[in-house]
């Protein structure tokens, strides 16, 4: 699963799943740019790739923002020479409670950094990936956007949103060997979700399921990485142990 000589973008890079994906694109020959809101983060990101013997490029965005977005993607594709993969990671919830006790403020949050964020991020790198030949994009999706909930609306109509978008998208790229797919981790142990799951436990609400590490999303991102331009467009993998 070589990725040498590719260029990929991530969102959300500076930590968690976006962080352990950029390390493994580049361990696999990737250069590699990170985008997040913390500068630091990103940095140190950077710097780790570049430990790897690949350039590592760190450019702070707030995925909300769609004049950052497009300057952000514009930014990498000149340092990079282009954009082979991007991956849109970055997202999350503001808080699980019931529609009318919420904060419609922090609803409409969500949906901007969610949906609007991956929209953005696609939208800009369409052109890019046209000129280069192709490219993948992996929009990191949820369970929770495939089946619902009662206390956490904004988060699962956003995610419904990145699912109804992959596969909506897939249907025109293709014509340009543009493959966009979904990767949906099932629960994962990071900084946002420490609150909730407790690594390596069972997950509160599924028995069969397993609470994962970053690092254990990443061989599902290889794959849809290396994919060829004939491979599998407009679908979801799941790396969940449960029906989705």
């Amino acid at each position: 699963m070589t990725l040498t000589g590719k260029k990929a973008l991530i969102t959300g890079g500076g930590r968690g799943i976006g962080k352990a994906i950029a390390l493994a694109f580049a361990e696999q020959g990737a250069d590699v740019c990170v985008t997040a809101r913390s500068e630091d983060e990103i940095n140190s990101v950077a710097d780790e790739i570049a430990a790897l013997g690949r350039k590592g490029v760190a450019v702070c965005c707030d995925v909300a923002d769609r004049q950052s977005v497009e300057a952000v993607v514009q930014r990498a594709a000149d340092e990079l020479g282009g954009i082979d993969i991007l991956v849109n990671n970055a997202g999350g919830g503001l808080e699980r409670t019931k529609i009318g006790e919420d904060d419609p403020d922090n609803w409409v949050k969500v949906i901007e950094i969610n949906l609007l964020g991956t929209y953005y991020c696609c939208r800009a790198v369409l052109p890019i990936m046209k000129v280069g030949g192709g490219g993948k994009i992996i929009n990191v999706g949820s369970g929770m956007g495939h089946q619902p909930r009662a206390t956490n609306s904004s988060y699962n109509a956003s995610k419904a949103g990145v699912w109804m978008l992959t596969r909506c998208l897939s249907m025109q790229a293709w014509e340009d060997n543009i493959v966009v797919n979904e990767l949906i981790p099932g629960p994962v142990y990071t900084e946002l979700t420490s609150d909730v799951f407790q690594l390596g436990a069972a997950h509160p609400a599924f028995k069969s399921e397993w609470v994962k590490r970053p690092e254990d999303v990443t061989p599902m991102a290889l794959f849809l990485a290396t994919q060829p331009d004939s491979g599998p467009t407009g679908q979801s993998f799941s790396i969940a142990r449960r029906p989705i």
